[in-house]
């Protein structure tokens, strides 16, 4: 079996989409040199700076330059380099490129995918760490994707680069240089508003992306031989999200563990508890529940950050404790 980065996949993905469609452009900040990570090393050598194109520190200039491209009919991919950074140019974002097909009665397409790194991993602080998807995900006109494995995160930077809708990309910074299975050349488009079931169960599910999927998985592995058996589903897409599948696997195990890097207050596991006990209260076995970071400043002590991020010690904590409290077993 093929294996590669997500890093490597992303940029396979960037790659193959720019020679299949002249009209997709690479904007932003030393994007030409590889970007501040090597994501996209190589495409100004493939296919010249016309198309791989520096631009001035200024994320508000790239977010309008961006958006007047796509209005008239390019599909640019331009890099923030930091999720915290795009704070910069949310006024272009949120009022024009999210609202333009809207106000124009559907004349205006933008097709326009953000990419934007997030996530706890280096010790960066509180300024170049944070997972602010819920910001993105509550607004209309936006869709918001995060790939967790290479697979998914070629998949879906070409969903994202066909959609006619503008896209924010989210990467997560500690699974770059992490491996998995590659796509290989040509993968088909992994669907915008589709979640995985990675694995089945029957006791509980857990709900979670990005980097939580692989601390699930193991989870969900070490709590198996103590007769839990819990599902674990990749969200992939926050906006939209698939409440089709994470209904159906509530309905199925009668609990939700949903988790999240990002800060627990105003967070997308708010949103999923309220939607899935709308929909499935009479199926739940228990109350919802919700692990995430705390309300806090991110801090830049790796010690600290070891007992900031949820990972597979909480889950399995929050797991025993649900089945504890509601005297329930495998």
């Amino acid at each position: 079996m093929a294996e590669q980065s997500l890093l490597e996949a992303i940029r396979e993905g960037l790659h193959e989409e720019m020679a299949r469609d002249p009209a997709v452009y690479m904007l932003g900040e030393d994007v030409a040199l590889g970007g501040p990570f090597g994501v996209t090393a190589g495409l100004a050598e493939a296919f010249g700076t016309q198309r791989v194109v520096n631009t001035p520190i200024s994320e508000g200039a790239v977010m309008g330059l961006a958006i007047g491209a796509a209005a008239v009919g390019l599909r640019p991919v331009i890099e923030i380099m930091f999720i915290d950074f795009i704070t910069l140019a949310m006024d272009q974002l949120v009022n024009h490129a999210a609202k333009l097909h809207y106000m124009s009665g559907g004349q205006l397409k933008i097709p326009l995918t953000v990419r934007v790194q997030c996530g706890i991993s280096g010790n960066m602080g509180a300024q170049h760490s944070q997972s602010l998807e819920a910001w993105l995900a509550h607004v209309p006109g936006l869709k918001v994707v995060t790939p967790s494995c290479p697979a998914d995160a070629k998949g879906l930077i070409k969903a994202a680069i066909r959609d006619d809708n503008p896209v924010v990309f989210i990467e997560h910074r500690g699974l770059y240089w992490a491996r998995g299975e590659a796509a290989g050349a040509g993968a088909a488009v992994t669907p915008i508003g589709e979640a995985a079931v990675l694995r089945e169960g029957e006791h509980i599910t857990i709900a979670t992306f990005g980097r939580q999927v692989a601390a699930a998985l193991e989870a969900a592995a070490e709590l198996a031989p103590q007769g839990i058996s819990a599902e674990v589903i990749d969200l992939r897409s926050l906006q939209p999200l698939d409440m089709d599948t994470l209904v159906e696997s509530v309905r199925k195990t009668g609990r939700l563990l949903v988790v999240h890097e990002a800060v627990s207050e105003g967070g997308i596991g708010a949103e999923i508890a309220m939607r899935v006990q709308q929909a499935a209260f009479y199926d739940l076995d228990g109350p919802i529940l919700r692990l995430a970071a705390p309300f806090s400043p991110i801090p830049a002590s790796s010690a600290l950050d070891r007992f900031f991020v949820p990972g597979k010690a909480e889950i399995l904590r929050a797991v025993r404790g649900a089945f504890r409290r509601q005297g329930a077993g495998g």
